[in-house]
């Protein structure tokens, strides 16, 4: 198998952004653990199946997960894009924002609203918070409020195996 490995210009790169704790890891393991991370997402590979060649898969599956809850990879991609910019290497036109994660509001869509379908809307909005704070009479499947019965079940069926617990 290939190995994935960075040339020493990309890791005098790459390496600022990667903190180092006051218990390591060694620099020498950290890019063999961050060739391994580049591994798994070339290849699609799963973690458990990485070579050896860089180091156990947990550890640098640990270190992935380390490496992306403190923004090491935000950081890094803006590091990329301001040094791009800094050569004019810089292309924008091809920026694409994915729509799933993009919320518009509705004047955006070209939908309107009138004054009074506005107002009806606000009002009926106010009045579900009202209701969901009051905590509002449960409502069984059929939409009608359960009765209940004098030895205290509903009377719809539901209570079954409660009262022959």
């Amino acid at each position: 198998m290939t190995r994935v490995q960075l040339t020493d210009a990309e890791w005098e790169f790459i390496g600022p952004y990667l903190p180092i704790g006051e218990y390591g890891p060694y620099p020498g393991r950290l890019r063999r653990q961050f060739e391994g991370v580049i591994w798994r997402f070339r290849t699609g590979g799963q973690w458990r199946e990485m070579p050896q060649e860089f180091g156990a898969w947990s550890t640098v599956h640990n270190r992935f997960r380390q490496w992306r809850d403190a923004g090491v990879f935000e950081a890094l991609l803006e590091g990329a894009i301001a040094e791009a910019a800094k050569r004019s290497e810089v292309d924008l036109s091809l920026v694409s924002v994915d729509s799933t994660t993009v919320r518009a509001h509705h004047d955006a869509a070209g939908m309107h609203l009138g004054p009074d379908t506005l107002a009806d809307l606000e009002k009926a909005a106010e009045e579900a918070e009202v209701a969901r704070q009051k905590g509002a009479t449960r409502r069984n499947k059929t939409g009608r409020t359960p009765q209940t019965t004098r030895n205290g079940t509903s009377g719809d069926g539901s209570d079954a195996d409660a009262s022959s617990a």
